[in-house]
């Protein structure tokens, strides 16, 4: 998916939610019942096709910005990744770590459902196996989730997202890294990328989507 046809993609899906007056957090979440922390759905969106995966969820008021309504963490499945590639950083257990995930990027969400920022975090986040950046940069175009059970226009929504911000996530995950290895540097190569860190945000940059939007050419 090029940035222009991402674009058209983020433009349409906001506007059917828009005309449907179901904004995004109420196709994710139910209205009346917000459970702190929990992930949307259950068990996580998880494409069919390529295993590529989000969730959503929201933290309780007091350890979130106070714009800010939830976020989704995006993750490509270990398959996307090419066989036999070590990752840099395993999970403490690995034979807990079932879902085999590594972590792309997270999308925080506005309270009227309009995209606000993009983070990365920091391993035990996620439970993530860790991959260095350029691994992960390498791969950003094989994030999918158009193919999950979950909402039609949420999934289209996300994957044209990463699509038309591909380049703003490169430059991420990349301070991502450098912020890992100052982590190290600091606390250890095994605590760094731990709760013993105490550090969960490494990089972090607002979206301004009307910008976005308006630098490409859509017509």
């Amino acid at each position: 998916m090029t940035p222009v046809q991402a674009a058209h993609t983020v433009i349409e899906t906001i506007t059917q939610m828009a005309q449907e007056q179901r904004p995004l957090m109420l196709r994710v979440v139910p209205q009346d019942e917000v459970n702190f922390w929990k992930h949307y759905p259950p068990k996580d969106a998880r494409d069919k096709f390529c295993r590529s995966r989000w969730y959503y969820h929201v933290h309780a008021a007091g350890s979130r910005d106070e714009d800010e309504h939830g976020h989704f963490h995006l993750f490509l499945h270990r398959t996307q990744l090419p066989e036999g590639l070590e990752p840099k950083v395993w999970p403490p257990q690995r034979e807990d770590a079932k879902a085999h995930v590594t972590h792309l990027v997270g999308l925080s969400i506005d309270k009227v459902g309009i995209p606000r920022a993009w983070f990365t975090v920091n391993r035990f986040v996620t439970n993530e196996f860790l991959f260095p950046a350029d691994v992960m940069i390498d791969h950003l175009a094989d994030f999918n989730v158009d193919h999950t059970a979950e909402d039609d226009c949420v999934n289209r929504f996300v994957t044209a997202m990463v699509a038309l911000y591909r380049e703003e996530i490169a430059q991420l995950l990349r301070e991502r890294d450098e912020r890992q290895a100052e982590l190290v540097a600091e606390f250890g190569a095994e605590a760094a990328y731990e709760k013993a860190s105490k550090v969960e945000v490494l990089s972090q940059i607002p979206i301004d989507l009307d910008a976005k939007l308006g630098s490409l050419d859509l017509d």
